[in-house]
């Protein structure tokens, strides 16, 4: 059995196409075929189902996979620790990070690179958190900017980033008639454009007004940040987002930033990694960064 085997075999089952598989591996079709049928012959046991094109894994196969990614990951690991001893770390290190951090975690990878300057950073920012702690535990990514509560992270190393508070911003004309300070239940009587109900960011905020008896009902519902602030710069808009946010996208002119309180709508923000040892050389460089340089977007 050799590692290329296991490599086409663990490209077949996240691409579900041959043709494709082959294209991520850099190599032909009938060759990344023949790798996975010798694959078979040595295990004896069939591993993909086929027919006039990939139709799935068999049981041995949906087994294999789980074993293959494993193996592969700690043959990764095993390289970087090695190479690392002699010439620093190097290699690639695949981060996924949810929308919300999207914009603060440079603070974590620029110290990162900073300190290990051979190290590639591969970074996917549209990412849940569920999806990225099951990826995660797939191999398939090295560390996780995440909202870890709620989510199952047993199995992870969790390390607290920063606490995420939620602000309202608007335009300073649509608050000109608002009293001062403003309360929540006044913020949810402005024309509301918030994230929609999917994502976790708008999820955290609606179970803590949930708790407070106070339900947010926006006139227009978004996916993206960028399209919040869009609509709060034209001066007929209201939203809340984290504070955070606004760490690089930074208010339009004319658009106020109001702290609410009671209650304080906060999220932490960690980092996730693998618990299993001695797991990746990469994963651990960054949780040191994380505890050495604590992030402070606020």
């Amino acid at each position: 059995m050799l590692f290329r085997q296991l490599e086409y075999f663990v490209a077949l089952a996240r691409e579900k196409h041959f043709a494709r598989a082959a294209a991520a591996c850099y190599v032909s079709q009938p060759a990344l075929s023949e790798a996975i049928r010798k694959l078979e012959n040595e295990l004896k046991v069939p591993l993909v189902r086929r027919g006039q094109s990939f139709e799935g894994l068999t049981p041995e196969g949906e087994r294999l996979v789980l074993w293959a990614r494993r193996i592969l990951a700690d043959h990764d690991a095993l390289i970087h620790e090695v190479t690392a001893l002699q010439t620093g770390l190097t290699g690639e290190l695949r981060l996924g990070v949810i929308p919300a951090a999207s914009g603060t975690v440079a603070l974590l990878t620029d110290p990162f690179c900073l300190e290990h300057p051979l190290v590639r950073v591969q970074l996917e920012s549209s990412l849940r958190s569920a999806g990225i702690v099951e990826r995660i535990r797939r191999f398939e990514l090295d560390a996780g900017v995440i909202y870890p509560d709620g989510v199952d992270t047993a199995g992870l190393t969790v390390t607290p980033l920063y606490e995420e508070r939620q602000v309202l911003i608007a335009g300073a004309e649509l608050l000109a008639s608002q009293p001062n300070p403003l309360t929540w239940s006044d913020a949810l009587e402005l024309p509301l454009c918030l994230l929609n109900t999917g994502m976790r960011g708008r999820q955290l905020l609606d179970d803590v007004l949930a708790a407070h008896s106070l339900t947010a009902t926006p006139r227009l519902e978004a996916d993206s940040v960028v399209s919040l602030l869009a609509h709060v710069s034209g001066g007929r808009w209201a939203s809340i987002v984290p504070q955070t946010w606004l760490h690089t996208l930074r208010p339009p002119d004319g658009v106020r930033v109001v702290p609410l309180d009671e209650p304080q709508v906060t999220a932490t923000v960690a980092l996730v990694t693998s618990a299993a040892e001695p797991g990746s050389v990469l994963a651990r460089a960054l949780v040191t960064t994380a505890q050495r340089a604590p992030m402070n977007p606020d």
